[in-house]
């Protein structure tokens, strides 16, 4: 980072060029020193990681990262491994030193350095664990236990919705994507144990063994903590999740924000889903005076209704013992810890090992005090000139979306003034919160660990139902500055820009402007695009979800993310799953429209001179490269079959190979041609954004 303020200002030159009148001797002169000084940068390009036996029209992924796909070894206690995870990895790290400096030092009760080194030592702290064993855990069981009826289990429903545990309904509250200025309580489907339903409904060999490892492991934990009749239960409560499964939408249906945006009085949700107490089950989650609630899977809560009155409450008890030994297994002693482990780490993503001990801690801490880490993250680790490099480069993507839109030949005029209306409109974050969040509520105890985090969710239960009948809050983050990662919000109309992404290879400040647009830009567009994909389209400049395309417009956009769906859905990363281009479609919209915005905002920087070549590569090649660089990713079996059912995100290679195939500004760069590898039809190309 030493060289920051020099090569920020170089860069500044080329960033603000297009901000400059075209044919005046000061631009000229501008963009002369400005080609100079790019010219003695570095290409940013890992050259090591190459393979040149492949040729970039064949396969580009493998061409600029074949070298590192075949000598890097995923860690043994990682899922997977690439750009994101080495960033998050060296994140981790900074965080780590930070809490163990801070736990190595005394500090005043109720301070921030007490409740961070405190929560640290309460995880590190084996020993206790083991003399603990269920303990913590007496007063919920005993909760559990003393339930008579199945109004007694509304009210414990309720009441445990601050610590999303056992509950196959949540609540929670947010903005209103009708009115964005208001918050709402919203009402979603939960209660599964895997991390999807199709883990239960699908009838293939692996899927099935997989729901028989998962009832195993149910039974493992009721055996150890000592009750009887674990393998019946086990079944029992199998039986049980399948028919929660059974009535849950799928994640394309979720993706939908007009399916999934229902407002209902309480006296209508009572109408749609009788047989549960709804009044008694939100005065229980401190709700009791809202009048109304968003619903997210109408036909969910009808289904549950039904199903938990015809349950036996016998059944639902034993379902909410495992899940509370579920949720803190890798809280308690050894045997819970490695059981979790076991299935979750090692049957579900293929770990080899369990991340030590001092790393799952500071995650823990981070998870609960987040944004008092990311305070002291911030102080140590990022500098103002980031954050002002950030900016102009935002503004210059701004700048070339906004021509984006005047240029394209699909849509109306009309259509294209309502998205200037909301391209205008975007907010950005870059870094960190310019106001903190108040931790004042957690009492932590260094030994006490389950309690520590039971008044953690309570504290961040309450925080965020306290916000119901005040304004919105748009100083508000949604990830801490620590976070490897970024983000649109749709009701706040923003793009969010953590401070610990702000590294190579996505913002290399030693390295040329192609490469960095390439990279951090591709990104920044990424998330402009977010605005504009099939759902972010929904709302407006303010955040509300309204109808502003025209009949026609609304047709042409959906006939061209059809043929992305169609695109993505023909990929087929493992054995016989195929991506699923409906649950990708977001995100794929996004990679395709913000690299494609990316690279005229890099072309417009350079006022139509020619950029150096730097290690054999033209400034067009690296910007393809730098963008290839990003995705490197490499992925154990059991993850990618997760990512596939589960993720919205395309896995890496075809971030890259989807992305590209459709560019007309990657043909030309490369000669791509009929008949190679990355070439597709012209007619089947997509082109949005």
């Amino acid at each position: 980072m030493k060289k920051l303020t020099t090569v920020a200002l170089s860069i500044a030159l080329a960033l603000t060029a297009t901000a400059s009148n075209a044919g005046t001797a000061d631009n000229a002169t501008a963009q002369t020193a400005a080609v100079a000084s790019q010219s003695r940068l570095s290409s940013g390009i890992t050259l090591a990681n190459m393979d040149s036996s492949v040729a970039p029209q064949q396969d580009f992924f493998r061409y600029v990262n074949g070298k590192w796909l075949d000598s890097t070894e995923i860690p043994a206690d990682k899922a997977r491994w690439g750009s994101f995870d080495e960033l998050r990895e060296n994140a981790e790290k900074q965080v780590l030193a930070i809490v163990q400096q801070l736990a190595s030092q005394q500090h005043a009760k109720g301070s921030e350095g007490q409740k961070i080194a405190d929560l640290y030592q309460s995880f590190l702290d084996e020993e206790l664990a083991e003399v603990l064993g269920l303990n913590p855990l007496r007063g919920e069981l005993a909760a559990i236990e003393n339930l008579k009826s199945h109004a007694d289990l509304t009210t414990l429903w309720g009441n445990w919705q601050r610590y999303r545990i056992g509950t196959p309904v949540a609540v929670y509250v947010g903005q209103d994507q009708k009115q964005s200025d208001q918050y709402i309580t919203g009402g979603s489907q939960a209660g599964l144990g895997l991390p999807d339903r199709d883990y239960y409904l699908k009838d293939d060999a692996r899927s099935i063994e997989l729901l028989q490892k998962y009832q195993a492991f149910i039974a493992q934990l009721w055996t150890l903590a000592g009750f009887d009749n674990a393998q019946q239960v086990a079944a029992d409560i199998v039986a049980l999740e399948k028919q929660l499964a059974g009535a849950q939408w799928s994640r394309v249906q979720n993706r939908d924000r007009n399916a999934t945006y229902n407002k209902l009085s309480v006296t209508e949700l009572s109408k749609l889903a009788p047989g549960f107490n709804w009044q008694a089950f939100l005065t229980a989650a401190n709700l009791g005076d809202i009048s109304e609630l968003v619903v997210r899977q109408p036909t969910y809560f009808t289904a549950f209704a039904k199903l938990q009155a015809n349950t036996p409450l016998k059944q639902w008890q034993q379902y909410l013992k495992f899940h509370l030994l579920r949720s803190n297994a890798n809280n308690l002693s050894k045997a819970f810890v490695d059981a979790s482990f076991d299935f979750y780490g090692k049957t579900l993503n293929g770990l080899q090992e369990q991340r030590s001990r001092e790393k799952r801690a500071v995650s823990l801490v981070d998870n609960n005090l987040g944004f008092m880490v990311g305070k002291k993250y911030v102080e140590q680790y990022f500098k103002p000139e980031a954050k002002a490099r950030m900016d102009q480069m935002i503004e210059n993507l701004r700048a070339a979306f906004r021509q984006s839109i005047d240029e394209l030949e699909w849509m109306s005029p009309v259509t294209k003034k309502q998205a200037q209306i909301k391209l205008a409109k975007f907010n950005t974050k870059i870094g960190y919160p310019d106001k903190w969040r108040d931790y004042s509520c957690v009492e932590i105890n260094a030994a006490d660990l389950v309690g520590n985090l039971r008044r953690s969710a309570e504290c961040e239960y309450q925080r965020s139902i306290n916000r119901l009948g005040k304004p919105v809050d748009r100083t508000e983050w949604g990830m801490t500055p620590q976070t490897v990662n970024a983000y649109y919000s749709s009701t706040m109309n923003e793009i969010v820009f953590p401070a610990a992404i702000l590294q190579p290879p996505f913002f290399n400040v030693d390295a040329d402007d192609a490469v960095n647009y390439g990279a951090i830009g591709g990104v920044i567009g990424h998330e402009f695009t977010h605005g504009f994909d099939d759902q972010g389209r929904r709302s407006d400049g303010d955040g509300n979800l309204r109808d502003w395309w025209t009949e026609q417009d609304a047709a042409q956009f959906q006939q061209r993310a059809q043929l992305m769906v169609d695109q993505y859905s023909a990929f087929n990363p493992i054995d016989d799953l195929h991506l699923q281009g409906a649950l990708g479609l977001g995100e794929n919209i996004a990679d395709l429209g913000g690299l494609t915005v990316s690279y005229k905002a890099y072309q417009n920087s350079l006022q139509g001179q020619s950029g150096a070549v730097i290690d054999g590569f033209t400034p067009e090649q690296r910007f393809f490269m730098g963008w290839s660089q990003v995705w490197r990713i490499k992925f154990r079996d059991e993850a990618l079959r997760q990512q596939v059912i589960t993720g919205p995100h395309s896995p890496g290679m075809y971030r890259v190979l989807g992305t590209l195939s459709n560019m007309p500004q990657f043909y030309q760069a490369y000669d791509v041609k009929p008949g190679d590898g990355m070439y597709r039809e012209e007619k089947v190309r997509v082109k949005i954004w």
